[in-house]
């Protein structure tokens, strides 16, 4: 990664590590895109410029691929981030690639289905009740929809929603030709967002290791303790490269395999990385008012976003049964990424 690049992830981190502590976490889970946390944070996120970073610089952005983006994204899932910036970086990315106008506001991705009305459904819109506008991919488009006026039924994660809306409202809706599927870029997105949230996690499980004592000494002292801490960095470590090679290329959206990959290490990660961190943390990893579960339960929302881990096993085992070459073909297309410059 370059310098330039480690400047958009410095700047996400110092904003992210100011304004989106864990009390602006709750306050926006509590109040929705209509709370003044909400507001304040996308105000601060908009004004860095990061929401644009991958627009062209005639546009106003940076021109930025998404693998030198990545930097940005894992600062997300880092900070445990309420609110659709990496999903709005990148809609504002596909929508400027299909000649349409820049769109104010937060935007998040999904996938619905046309009701027999004319209407249109998503039954899971990943931050959803605090975005302002999704772009749904039904049928062989892609819709800009906003959610004000949109039916909105709330989902387990409090910032996610099913949304619906009626034929009226998608008639006027901006659409494009869908040129790809849409849970390609968004898996990729995931990823990325996971990685870092899983660094979170084992950064904070470790140090709570190092400073609870238990028959007089810190418990990471035990050596069944060193094990698991020994198992969580593997994944951590593993599912962070994938998630980079998830985000390599310079096409607006990344190569479908690669993304895969990337998916079904980060989302086997969340799994095992989430069992270990309560495990250690014992009961108080469980609380509602401890930081902890502001990240694991994102790692399993995010595990099933854009699909599950069985899903792109499906993915990449598909791609290897039409392959006619060698099985290593397969494994160099999916790893051997070019470095970011």
């Amino acid at each position: 990664m370059s310098m330039d690049n480690d400047l958009f992830a410095d700047a996400a981190r110092q904003v992210l590590a100011g304004q989106c502590t864990p009390a602006a976490v709750r306050a926006i889970e509590a109040g929705g895109r209509t709370a003044p946390a909400a507001a304040a944070l996308w105000a601060q996120l908009e004004a860095t410029g990061l929401a644009d970073a991958l627009l062209p610089e005639e546009l106003g952005g940076a021109n930025l691929t998404l693998a030198q983006a990545f930097g940005v994204l894992e600062q997300c899932g880092a900070h445990a981030l309420p609110l659709p910036l990496a999903e709005t970086m990148v809609a504002r990315a596909l929508l400027a690639a299909a000649g349409l106008a820049r769109q104010a506001g937060s935007m998040a991705l999904a996938y619905g289905r046309f009701l027999a009305d004319g209407g249109l459904r998503c039954a899971m819109v990943r931050s959803g009740a605090v975005a302002d506008a999704v772009l749904v991919q039904a049928g062989d488009g892609w819709h800009l929809l906003a959610v004000a006026g949109a039916k909105l039924e709330p989902q387990a994660l409090a910032v996610d929603a099913a949304l619906e809306w009626t034929p009226a409202q998608v008639q006027a809706a901006p659409r494009m030709a869908a040129p790809a599927q849409l849970d390609t870029v968004h898996a990729a997105v995931a990823a990325a967002q996971m990685a870092g949230a899983l660094a979170a996690v084992f950064q904070r499980t470790l140090q709570y290791a190092n400073e609870r004592q238990q028959f007089g000494r810190p418990i990471g002292k035990f050596q069944a303790i060193q094990h698991q801490l020994a198992v969580m960095s593997e994944h951590v470590f593993a599912a962070r490269m994938a998630a980079q090679i998830g985000c390599s290329g310079a096409a607006p959206i990344p190569d479908r395999l690669r993304v895969a990959a990337a998916k079904a290490r980060c989302s086997e990660a969340a799994l095992a990385v989430s069992e270990s961190a309560h495990a250690i943390h014992g009961a108080i990893g469980f609380t509602e008012e401890y930081d902890l579960q502001l990240f694991t339960r994102r790692l399993h929302a995010w595990r099933q976003t854009a699909g599950s881990e069985s899903y792109w096993h499906g993915v990449a085992g598909a791609s290897l049964l039409a392959h006619d070459g060698l099985t290593l073909d397969i494994v160099r297309r999916m790893t051997d990424a070019a470095p970011v410059r």
